[in-house]
């Protein structure tokens, strides 16, 4: 049950428009969180990017509403909403990874990202869906059906992480975070029109949440401005050294504790005398309706950039393609082993581990498995660690990784630039979401910031067009350079505009509590009982 309530406009909110509000005392933090709720069961069953509400997000806007009146206000997301992709444990939800056979894996604990969140005031608001366990880039499961793009509905929002990617695009969240092993944080703010970060490897914790790959998997956020990026940013970094994930020891204290924000605002230098790299071979130069708005747009965000007194070189020396690239992918070798040690400390009757999982042993769940996630599967199954193959693998990755740091020396480039995705994000119903580049930051664990770069020609699918992103790589620990060229850029080429379809004010109202969502799992593509995969190929 909900009352009216007074008028707080979450559309486009950012942090500090938010905070404004409220410490002006026009707006409670309950009025806040209500309004988003609000604007979720508005335009949600649209979209279908949010799997569920956090039951306590009204009491946890309470108590920060008894923090104000006290004059105990700290944090920098004080009442700031977030959502969680559907892979991070946060007590009270359940964390699905997206999978039916996992509705009732109840985390006792907060994975050490979302504490952190939490403590820098943060509400969490909820959980948005994912492409299922975060094998895909189409962001469709089993828990939730078929997420959509916002700027076209026909189309998907990339993936895995695109429920959070749609969900802040459409204004549900001020930030969502994501996960990503191969393109999985880049791949949904490139096709919303957002800006992310995929974070130098170790410098944030993946502890308590759903793993992919040891070697590839990372976390990160995601925003509709630099400014709220590089705060998510900082408080996710302040997790610091993690024993529960022993590659966060790589992390200098400088990279943990530095404010990205307070960076943001001192560099005001613009992109005068700045060396940026472009990788001619992440380009796809055959003409078609899905990549000739891509390079089209990369032209004049190159224009641009030239103009504003950075420096392009072309790098072409040396440098392997990303179809090169892709063979290196060690996902499948580490998927079984990873998966089972979190499924073990989550201490679930069933399924208990992959096997069980995918393999059958009374599970009683189901599962989605699109034909390429299949395959996948089938791979992982057969696969670890102790092959050959994944042992010969690491060690051309550390050779992609000393020629990718040759690059940046011999070349003395400051970032490399490239389209996140050779072609416009694929329609709903592809088998696979193709084209994309993120594989590069994935094995080297270089960090990358995606920035929309602009909108395709405008359809009657894509009234605005379709957002189109590109990826600035950078060396490691260099995320406060990388976020301050995404703010110039963002200044000096504005593209993030409200999806047309949500272009609109939800009906404003206080809660009592925190409403249900039922997701639409309308046209899953098959969902299989367990057991009925693991057969080989």
């Amino acid at each position: 049950m909900a009352s009216l309530g007074t008028e707080f406009d979450v559309w486009e909110v950012t942090i500090d428009s938010l905070h404004d509000a409220l410490f002006s005392r026009s707006v409670t933090c309950r009025e806040v969180v209500s309004s988003f709720i609000a604007r979720i069961e508005e335009y949600n069953p649209r979209i279908n990017a949010v799997i569920s509400l956090n039951p306590t997000a009204l009491s946890d806007a309470d108590g920060l509403d008894a923090r104000i009146a006290a004059g105990n206000v700290t944090g920098a997301l004080f009442c700031v909403p977030v959502l969680l992709k559907d892979n991070f444990d946060a007590v009270g939800m359940s964390t699905t990874g997206g999978c039916r056979a996992l509705a009732h894996n109840k985390p006792l604990e907060d994975a050490p990202t979302v504490r952190a969140l939490k403590d820098a005031g943060a509400v969490i608001l909820g959980k948005t869906n994912l492409h299922e366990m975060a094998l895909e880039g189409l962001t469709v499961s089993s828990f939730c059906g078929q997420t959509v793009n916002p700027y076209d509905l026909t189309r998907t929002p990339g993936g895995s992480s695109g429920g959070s990617g749609a969900a802040v695009a459409a204004s549900f969240a001020v930030l969502a975070t994501g996960t990503d092993t191969v393109n999985s944080l880049r791949s949904p703010a490139s096709a919303n029109a957002l800006f992310s970060f995929r974070p130098t490897r170790g410098l944030i914790s993946r502890a308590g949440v759903i793993p992919v790959s040891y070697t590839q998997d990372a976390v990160g956020a995601m925003a509709r401005n630099p400014r709220d990026l590089a705060v998510a940013l900082t408080v996710m970094a302040s997790v610091g050294y993690d024993p529960r994930d022993n590659v966060t020891a790589l992390a200098p204290p400088e990279a943990r504790q530095r404010d990205y924000a307070a960076t943001l605002q001192l560099d005001r230098n613009g992109l005068e005398g700045l060396r940026l790299g472009l990788l001619n071979g992440f380009f796809n130069q055959t003409a078609s309706p899905e990549t000739t708005p891509v390079n089209d747009i990369m032209a004049s965000m190159l224009s641009k950039l030239a103009a504003a007194g950075a420096e392009i070189v072309n790098i072409t020396d040396r440098f392997p393609s990303t179809l090169s690239v892709a063979k290196l992918d060690v996902q499948a070798f580490e998927f079984r082993e990873a998966l089972d040690s979190y499924l073990e400390a989550a201490a679930l009757s069933h399924p208990a581990s992959f096997g069980e999982l995918y393999g059958g042993g009374g599970g009683g769940g189901e599962f989605l498995v699109i034909p390429a996630q299949h395959r996948f599967i089938n791979r992982a199954a057969s696969s670890s660690t102790t092959d050959v193959a994944y042992l010969d693998a690491l060690h051309r990755i550390r050779n992609l990784t000393l020629e990718l740091r040759a690059t940046f020396a011999t070349h003395r480039l400051d970032a490399i630039i490239y389209p996140e995705q050779q072609n416009l994000v694929v329609k709903v119903g592809s088998p696979s979401q193709s084209g994309r580049n993120g594989i590069l930051a994935a094995l080297t664990g270089h960090p990358v910031v995606c920035v929309p770069a602009g909108l395709s020609p405008p359809s009657d699918d894509a009234p605005l067009g379709v957002p189109v992103g590109m990826e600035i790589l950078g060396r490691p620990w260099s995320e406060d350079l990388l976020l301050s060229i995404a703010s110039r850029i963002s200044e000096l080429v504005p593209v993030r505009k409200m999806p047309p379809f949500a272009n609109g004010t939800a009906e404003h109202r206080v809660y009592d509590s925190v409403p249900s969502i039922t997701p639409n799992v309308a046209n899953i593509p098959e969902v299989y009982p367990l057991g009925d995969v693991v057969s080989g190929e």
